[in-house]
């Protein structure tokens, strides 16, 4: 049964890999309908009251890395504070695609309103969102790989990311010095 199951989810994420291959892909960093959060309140009013039998499920990457920790502490809190419930789940590593694809369907088929994912690159969620949008379920992209047909992305823009570090090093290291750039998976936007 186990052998099957990761047959199916294998094929359906390579199939799915063939299909987001051929869409326009998302550029969260260009994006012209994009709004920045300070402006969130102006652009759509107060937050409106929550349903408290809403359930989130929020999808990471791994829970090895501080920053995936820090934004499902984020994610909990925003649950308390409004009253909702969120579920935070991660795949044991980064390179555990189809574990966060099972992660995924699991909170889909467990009826959950609404999904939080941060996908390791930006094909392997696509059968879950598939899945989540024939249900009715919302999802939402959260930084780092974008999914190519994703409705809604929220994270920042890299390329600032990137003009922020490198105006620090300029301020903190005047005399100039040696940088080392590491990257992340192939196949992913950030």
């Amino acid at each position: 049964m186990k052998k099957l199951l990761l047959s199916v989810l294998t094929s359906t994420l390579l199939c799915t890999s063939v299909y987001a291959a051929d869409l326009a892909p998302l550029q969260s960093d260009t994006e012209p309908d994009r709004t920045d959060w300070t402006q969130l309140g102006v652009k759509y009013g107060p937050m409106p009251a929550v349903d408290k039998n809403l359930k989130i499920g929020g999808v990471s990457k791994t829970l090895t890395n501080e920053y995936w920790r820090s934004l499902g502490e984020g994610y909990k809190n925003a649950a308390k504070q409004y009253g909702f419930t969120v579920e935070y789940q991660a795949a044991a590593n980064e390179d555990d695609q189809l574990g966060q694809l099972s992660i995924a369907e699991t909170l889909i088929s467990q009826g959950f309103n609404g999904l939080l994912v941060s996908p390791q690159t930006d094909a392997n969620l696509q059968p879950a969102y598939e899945s989540a949008k024939s249900k009715g379920i919302a999802v939402v992209n959260v930084n780092d790989a974008v999914m190519p047909n994703a409705e809604h992305y929220v994270g920042n823009v890299q390329k600032d990311n990137g003009v922020r570090v490198a105006n620090w090093f300029i301020k903190n290291h005047p005399e100039g010095g040696k940088v080392a750039v590491i990257e992340g998976q192939p196949g992913v936007y950030a």
